[in-house]
């Protein structure tokens, strides 16, 4: 019995995660006409090693970065990275490169040129020969959460469903007024709060290879998961917690001013 408990937990700890990462991010085009939007930083660190250090935290250091516009970037990010997170000495004459005090990153990263005009059907079509195993864990490049990646994984294998997307309740883009109606008097007014009606895909999702037969080259969004709903193959893991995704300059702000005060997705030490 202890046996096959070890054999299942190695199973999911061998999942691997899917990261959308080639996107144009044309909302913004302040950062994206320099350089991917998983690149954009985040308290000194790309959005992208964010998200990968949510994964990592629950054992979850294997990903597959589905890489588009501006990919060597990306590439280059990750190829150099002790280099980016520490200080080092180089010896021109000798050729040599000492490393100071740096941080290793445990991640296991393949990188696959998915074109640059590719909708998310096709990329994820793309990268299927790099997985493997019966499930895989998919993400987008640019959003963040306190999600409990451990409990999405066994919520979805609970289900039994080909696919789980976390569904979050985003804050809404305006301020709303609380009215005395009679009066056509403002009481209150609350500021930007959670849309408590409706939850919202927040990107977290878990699938298992029977999801590829669902597959287009189009968006998986608009055609790949209302197939599945359709086909009552797709579960929702309600996640009440912080989640935050990056769309515009100004999210990158309010991203970079969390992390200077609450920090509220760092789930890791």
């Amino acid at each position: 019995m202890e046996g096959n408990i070890l054999f299942l937990s190695f199973v999911i700890l061998c999942m691997k995660t899917v990261i959308l990462c080639g996107g144009k991010g044309t909302r913004m085009k302040e950062e994206t006409e320099y350089r991917p939007k998983p690149l954009v930083e985040i308290g000194g660190r790309p959005i992208l090693w964010h998200i990968m250090k949510i994964y990592a935290h629950y054992g979850f250091n294997e990903f597959v970065v589905a890489l588009g516009y501006k990919g060597d970037m990306i590439k280059n990010y990750f190829l150099n990275s002790r280099a980016h997170a520490g200080d080092f000495t180089i010896n021109t004459n000798q050729n040599t490169i000492e490393l100071h005090h740096t941080h290793k990153d445990n991640f296991v990263i393949t990188f696959v040129d998915t074109g640059l005009e590719s909708m998310t059907g096709e990329r994820i079509k793309r990268i299927s020969p790099h997985i493997k195993d019966e499930e895989f864990m998919l993400t987008y490049g640019d959003g963040v959460a306190d999600i409990d990646i451990s409990r999405l994984v066994n919520f979805h294998r609970a289900q039994g469903t080909i696919g789980t997307i976390t569904g979050a309740k985003p804050h809404s883009k305006y301020g709303f007024l609380q009215i005395d109606g009679n009066r056509n008097l403002v009481t209150d007014f609350h500021e930007k709060p959670l849309i408590q009606d409706n939850y919202v895909n927040s990107g977290f999702m878990v699938f298992n290879r029977r999801m590829f037969d669902y597959l287009d080259n189009e968006m998986l969004e608009t055609n790949t998961l209302p197939r599945l709903a359709r086909d009552h193959a797709l579960s929702m893991y309600a996640h009440n917690g912080f989640w935050k995704a990056m769309d515009t300059y100004k999210e990158m702000g309010d991203l970079n001013r969390l992390w200077e005060t609450e920090r509220p997705w760092k789930v890791w030490d």
